[in-house]
């Protein structure tokens, strides 16, 4: 295969950038121009070329993009032109901005000029900023001789990143990179406009009809004490914080407290009205999301922004502005945007879940054998959990009993402490006193010994990379550590930059860099990451399989939705179910399980 690295050079002016709008509404803009690109082929001399939109079309067509890789700087944007505005789909993409993440963590910049800096390959140019508000006509031959220089020089560097970071990167990943891009240049899904736009009248009418009901006045919701117990009245715990001035707890009710922001995206819609009209926010966030989806529908298809290594374990996120991974499930008003997004005509959408799947890797990693088996036996173990927990047969744990059982389960499994355990299930409306919440994260300790002694492993692991050492623990020396990060299943290095240890009153406290400051780090936390980046492991192997079959249209958390005619149905979900209950060949013992569902839209396939 060639490989083709190009950039390509747009028009922008103080109101219509990047800076200003998502990536999708800018290119598809009426005001959108090209004004050339540069292309190189292989290692051979990089070409510049500007000219009308069929000149460029033309000379775009007479390269063998059917047998080539196209690689650029942010592929998102320039792969999206290249298939939205030329019509042109490779044969994979691949991105340097995308290699630099995973390689050099989520934590270092990874723009273009300062990946070249760091590899000593040139300094990115600034003609950019000489052509605001200029469209083609407006050059002159001179000024695009220089615009085109510039173009040529990002292309060199481009192809020099590649040339540098391509022999170290996995080609597993390369995949990767190329499913997860083409979520976004290649779109697929469609958005129901009619049911958006009424149930954006709908959202509406509805935030006026229940503050207009429920009576508050502006003094309620200012008042911090009397907004507190209306939120409890509404089974949400007002979130806290340690007040700088005096170190007393009060209530974090400030636009700049996560946890209270968090609530604008609850799934009681009464909640984000409140919270929202506390803020002064003149929109909730499901009308801003509804508004979004409405623009996109307008303009086509929904690409979906899914960002390659958003996280420092590897996962995907939401891009551009479109935090796909965190449409909510619950609630009336996630379920309708949810089915709002639905297949071309003619198929279907398969959504597919790994079930428990940190939790699997969990008990595998730690050696939590009898976990373990339970899994494999496909025992419900929220149910055992529970039954433990409060000494009775597991045919008589009521449901209640048994989602306890889960948020133990799932929350207990990184180190939790009794404190936050009683505030998790406070959040989900299950109050216990202190005293009952030690003994439950007592009974889970005790009961899974080799999860405990794992935590411990991953905590010594921390002092040895502060010493530069090198081991490996857990089942079969899985976890493989050396200087400054633990080797991955995919051969990505999860990173712990600049690893530092301090004495204090409770003990060796551990952290590492960031961009935001250092992060403390301790045993428990390190399993945590670990069991989520290895759980993306599983994923990303799970995706490839199967979109070798079928077209993979999104991924969100642990869960991959496939597109596939409506006469395929059957033999596909049983493919997908087969792929993503199939252990990989790194994973030998690991019990993997899945739930699929199908359905004529998103939301349809949750039912």
């Amino acid at each position: 295969m060639d490989l083709i690295t190009l950039d390509f050079e747009t028009y922008y002016d103080k109101d219509f950038s990047l800076r200003k709008m998502t990536l999708e509404s800018y290119i598809r803009d009426p005001r959108f121009e090209v004004i050339g690109v540069g292309v190189k082929v292989n290692n051979g001399e990089t070409e510049w070329a500007s000219g009308t939109h069929g000149e460029l079309k033309a000379y775009l067509k007479s390269f063998n993009w059917d047998d080539s890789f196209a690689l650029a700087h942010n592929t998102m944007f320039d792969g999206a032109i290249l298939s939205w505005i030329y019509g042109i789909n490779p044969r994979a993409y691949a991105d340097t901005m995308c290699m630099g993440r995973a390689i050099h963590g989520v934590e270092t910049s990874v723009s273009l000029a300062s990946l070249a800096e760091l590899y000593n390959l040139g300094v990115k140019g600034g003609e950019i900023q000489n052509t605001k508000g200029k469209g083609r006509s407006d050059f002159n031959s001179t000024e695009l001789d220089k615009f085109g220089d510039y173009c040529i020089n990002d292309v060199e560097l481009t192809y020099g990143l590649f040339k540098q970071m391509a022999p170290k990167f996995p080609k597993k990943e390369m995949r990767v990179i190329d499913s997860t891009l083409r979520m976004f240049t290649q779109p697929m899904l469609d958005l129901d406009l009619s049911k958006l736009e009424t149930h954006l009248d709908s959202t509406r009418h509805k935030k006026e009809q229940m503050l207009k009901f429920a009576g508050f006045t502006k003094k309620d919701l200012m008042s911090n004490p009397k907004f507190a117990e209306i939120l409890k009245d509404h089974g949400v715990k007002p979130p806290m914080k340690k007040s700088p001035a005096n170190g007393k707890m009060t209530f974090a009710f400030a636009k700049t407290d996560e946890k209270f922001t968090d609530l604008l995206d609850h799934e009681n819609f009464m909640v984000q009205t409140l919270v929202t009209t506390r803020l002064g926010v003149k929109s909730t966030l499901e009308e801003t999301r509804t508004e979004r989806f409405i623009s996109i529908a307008k303009r086509g298809l929904l690409p979906v922004p899914i960002r390659y290594y958003a996280a420092h374990t590897g996962r995907w996120g939401g891009d551009d502005k479109i935090n796909i991974q965190n449409l909510p499930s619950r609630g009336d008003n996630g379920k309708v945007l949810k089915k709002c997004i639905v297949p071309p005509d003619g198929y279907t959408l398969i959504d597919c879940d790994s079930s428990q799947i940190e939790a699997r890797v969990l008990a595998w990693l730690s050696e939590q054998n009898d976990l373990v088996k339970a899994f494999a036996n496909k025992e419900d173990v929220y149910i055992k959990m529970a039954s433990s927990i409060y000494g009775i047969p597991e045919s008589e744990v009521t449901k209640e009993q048994r989602f306890v059982g889960k948020t133990t389960i799932l929350g207990c499994g990184y180190g939790m402490g009794s404190y936050r355990f009683q505030d998790q299930l406070g959040n989900f409306g299950v109050d216990i006193t202190i005293e009952e919440s030690r003994r439950i994260v007592q009974v889970y300790r005790e009961a899974n010994n080799s999860i405990v002694d794992l935590w411990a492993k991953a905590q010594k692991m921390l002092t040895d990379l502060v010493n530069k050492d090198k081991g490996r623990y857990g089942i079969g020396g899985m976890i493989k550590y050396k200087e400054d990060g633990i080797l991955l299943p995919s051969g990505i290095m999860m990173r712990y930059d600049d690893i530092k240890s301090k004495r204090e009153e409770k003990g060796l406290q551990f952290s590492y860099k960031s961009r935001k400051g250092r992060i403390n780090l301790y045993g428990g936390k390190v399993v945590e990451n670990v069991c989520q980046a290895f759980a993306r492991c599983v994923i990303a192997d799970q995706m490839l399989k199967i979109s070798k079959e079928y077209k993979v249209v999104l991924t969100v958390h642990d869960s991959l939705v496939v597109c596939v005619k409506d006469d395929q149905v059957t033999e596909a979900k049983l493919f997908v179910e087969q792929c993503m209950r199939e252990t990989p060949e790194w994973a030998e013992g690991l019990p993997l399980d899945c739930e699929a569902f199908t359905g004529k839209s998103y939301g349809d396939c949750e039912e």
